[in-house]
C-alpha cells in the first residue's frame, strides 16, 4: 500500500511538472495599426519548450465599438478573401465556416441579414458567431435563438475557449492551419490566424497565453481550417495577408461603423 501510494504521488508530480514545463510562451511580438476603425494586427510567434513546437499567431485587435463583424457570401467562388476585402472596405478578414463539395454552406449562415442556409444539429457546430444591432456575440448551439434579428450569423466549431478556460476533450493529434475569433469580457474582440497546431494546442494557446497585456479572452470559436485558413489585414504600412488555398464559400470581415 505504501508503495502504491508512493508511486502514485510520484506520477502526479510528474504529470505537473510536465504540464507546467509543456506550457506555451510569447517569444516575440510585432504590432501594426489598421488604416482605419483603430484595429491592431499582433504578429506573435510562440514557443512550447518541452517539445520544441512553435506557432505563429496573427490576430486582428478591434473594438466593437468602432468597428462591426459582417459575414460575406461567396456563392460562386469568384472571390477570395484580398478581393472581398477591398470591395467592402474591411479593415480586417478571415474565411468562415463549413461547406460541402457543392459549395453549400453547413450550418447556419446569415449574410447582410438575409438567411443563407438554417441551423443545423450537429456535434462539430457547436457555436455561432452572432452580430446582432453592431453587438458581436459567440454562443453556443444551444444559447442560439432564431427570434434575434441577426444581422450576421455563422455556425461553426468546435469552442476552443469557454469561461476563459480552454475547452475539453479537443483534438490533439492532427494540426492544421487554424482560423478563429474571439472575445473578452470587455468591447475587445478579434479574429486570427494560427500555423498548424492541433485544435487543443489552440485551445490552451488562447486560453493560457497573455498574448497582449490587455487581451483576457473569454471565448473563442474554431472555424473553418486547414487549406481553407486565410487573414487579411489592412495596416498603415500596407496589406498584410496569407491567401487561402483553395476556394471557400463565406468570409468574416471587420469594417468600421
Amino acid at each position: 500500500m505504501a508503495v502504491r501510494v508512493s508511486l502514485t504521488g510520484t506520477l502526479i508530480f510528474l504529470l505537473l511538472a510536465h504540464s507546467a514545463s509543456a506550457a506555451w510562451s510569447v517569444s516575440s511580438s510585432e504590432t501594426e495599426k489598421s488604416s482605419a476603425a483603430g484595429a491592431e494586427h499582433r504578429h506573435i510567434l510562440l514557443a512550447e519548450t518541452a517539445n520544441s513546437d512553435e506557432a505563429t499567431l496573427d490576430l486582428a485587435l478591434f473594438s466593437t465599438k468602432s468597428a462591426i463583424v459582417r459575414v460575406t457570401d461567396n456563392p460562386t467562388g469568384n472571390e477570395d478573401l484580398a478581393s472581398m476585402m477591398r470591395r467592402r472596405r474591411g479593415v480586417a478578414g478571415v474565411n468562415g465556416g463549413y461547406f460541402d463539395p457543392q459549395n453549400a454552406p453547413v450550418g447556419l449562415l446569415i449574410s447582410d441579414g438575409k438567411l443563407i442556409a438554417p441551423f443545423r444539429k450537429a456535434r462539430l457546430l457547436s457555436g455561432v458567431l452572432v452580430t446582432t444591432k453592431g453587438r458581436l456575440e459567440l454562443l453556443r448551439a444551444a444559447e442560439y435563438s432564431s427570434r434575434k434579428t441577426a444581422t450576421a450569423a455563422l455556425q461553426c466549431g468546435p469552442f476552443l475557449v469557454d469561461g476563459s478556460a480552454a475547452v475539453s476533450g479537443l483534438n490533439n493529434t492532427r494540426p492544421a492551419r487554424r482560423t478563429f475569433v474571439l472575445t473578452t469580457g470587455s468591447d475587445r474582440a478579434a479574429i486570427g490566424f494560427c500555423s498548424p497546431v492541433t485544435l487543443a494546442q489552440l485551445g490552451e494557446i488562447l486560453a493560457t497565453v497573455r498574448l497582449t497585456p490587455e487581451l483576457k479572452v473569454q471565448r473563442a470559436l474554431n472555424l473553418d481550417g486547414g487549406s481553407s485558413s486565410a487573414f487579411w489585414f489592412a495596416g498603415e504600412r500596407g496589406v498584410f495577408s496569407i491567401p487561402e488555398q483553395k476556394t471557400v464559400r463565406d468570409f468574416v470581415a471587420i469594417v468600421p461603423k
